[in-house]
């Protein structure tokens, strides 16, 4: 593919709001996992909680979209000066230039959960403030994004679990190779909701510690929530050197169980494989991966066997899950903004929580930060149903 300027992003998890708090928190090896008090929710499992949410509204403008998610994504959009990236890319290319392009697996799930504690004692109905179109559709996302940036281009949501805001960069290079439209904003946003956190221990998968992925004793998912936007653009012929890049896009679907992942990990060796095509590079020419890496016995061990069969045992690997959690449908672009702090501050970061390694896996995976100079990285995401994402993200030299 034609690589692609990644010209401004901006980041909101529990490490914090902004690439500055992310990434100094994770200079300091600290982690936003806390016990679980969410909500009514009584699970002893650990997650990676934004605070603050509760008080604030969207733009009254926008009144309609007012949920957590969409309370979410409107932090992320401030952070890191990103509006005003956004509207200087808006007058250069014009509102009707610039696509919208988000990943969310629940949206704003919770919202519908309130108004059902709301329904009418005698009919059953549903309160009549309940704005489902503007909440809890997964098109709410989009929706809200494109109105509070002022686009008018080309926008849709991907849905496809864990993989929804890395496979956002795909569509939006294929949109743009084929002239729909000049720049993209791409991103993701998911949110805490019971049905995502009581759905995920139902099936045995949420961790009673904070999550160690690749340990030998590791035991589930920290669930987390977070935003994160990046602003896509073609590279002049001529400008300046030394910006951040999309240098691949690798998509599978593996299509072996609704949630299981191919026990030697085909789908996902896949992807990176048609990442590496896609960026024109080697095996050698990766310098750090950032995991799926979930903490549950069967993806660490279909990752591990995937990245080692492909790429060998000297890259340096890690899991960034157990300082954020693990972000559903908003991991993608958060793990591809962290990847690109990474190669920004010279850091491999080392992956929390974890102390003994799994001897099944026999990646180089690092249990503590590293200082490297980082040229590119591969970043992956892996869905539930085998639908699998691989991203190369690297700087212009």
């Amino acid at each position: 593919m034609q690589p692609l300027a990644i010209s401004h992003f901006s980041v909101v998890n529990a490490l914090g709001a902004g690439t500055t708090a992310v990434a100094t928190a994770l200079r300091a090896g600290r982690t936003g996992l806390t016990p679980c008090g969410f909500e009514t929710v009584t699970l002893d499992t650990w997650i990676g909680e934004v605070v603050g949410l509760d008080a604030v509204r969207v733009r009254s403008d926008l009144a309609a979209y007012d949920c957590r998610n969409n309370r979410l994504a409107q932090a992320g959009l401030e952070a890191d000066g990103y509006v005003g990236a956004v509207a200087a890319a808006r007058d250069k290319y014009g509102a009707a230039r610039i696509g919208v392009f988000m990943g969310t697996s629940t949206s704003g799930m919770l919202q519908t959960e309130l108004a059902y504690r709301r329904r009418d004692a005698q009919t059953g109905a549903l309160p009549a403030d309940f704005n489902y179109a503007e909440t809890h559709n997964t098109f709410s996302l989009a929706d809200f994004v494109q109105r509070y940036l002022g686009l008018q281009g080309p926008a849709f949501v991907v849905s496809s679990a864990c993989s929804s805001s890395a496979k956002v960069f795909g569509h939006a290079a294929r949109m743009m190779a084929a002239g729909v439209c000049d720049a993209a904003v791409v991103g993701g946003v998911d949110s805490l909701c019971l049905t995502t956190l009581y759905g995920f221990h139902s099936l045995g998968l949420t961790s009673r510690a904070p999550c160690r992925p690749f340990d030998v004793e590791r035991d589930g998912i920290s669930v987390g929530e977070g935003a994160g936007f990046a602003l896509l653009e073609k590279i002049p012929s001529t400008g300046t050197r030394g910006g951040m890049r999309l240098l691949g896009v690798g998509e599978s679907c593996d299509a072996y169980h609704m949630s299981t992942p191919h026990p030697e990990g085909l789908g996902a060796r896949l992807a990176m494989q048609q990442a590496l095509d896609s960026a024109g590079l080697a095996p050698a020419d990766i310098d750090y991966v950032n995991l799926h890496g979930t903490a549950t016995k069967a993806n660490d061990l279909s990752e591990g066997q995937a990245v080692h069969g492909l790429l060998g045992a000297e890259i340096p690997v890690s899991s960034t899950k157990g300082a954020t959690g693990h972000l559903l449908g908003a991991a993608g672009i958060t793990e591809a903004i962290i990847s690109l702090l990474a190669i920004e501050h010279g850091l491999l970061p080392g992956g929390l929580h974890t102390r003994s390694l799994d001897p099944q896996l026999r990646s180089n995976y690092l249990l503590a930060n590293k200082p490297a100079r980082i040229r590119r990285v591969l970043s992956n995401s892996f869905g539930f149903g085998g639908s699998n994402c691989s991203l190369v993200l690297g700087k212009d030299t």
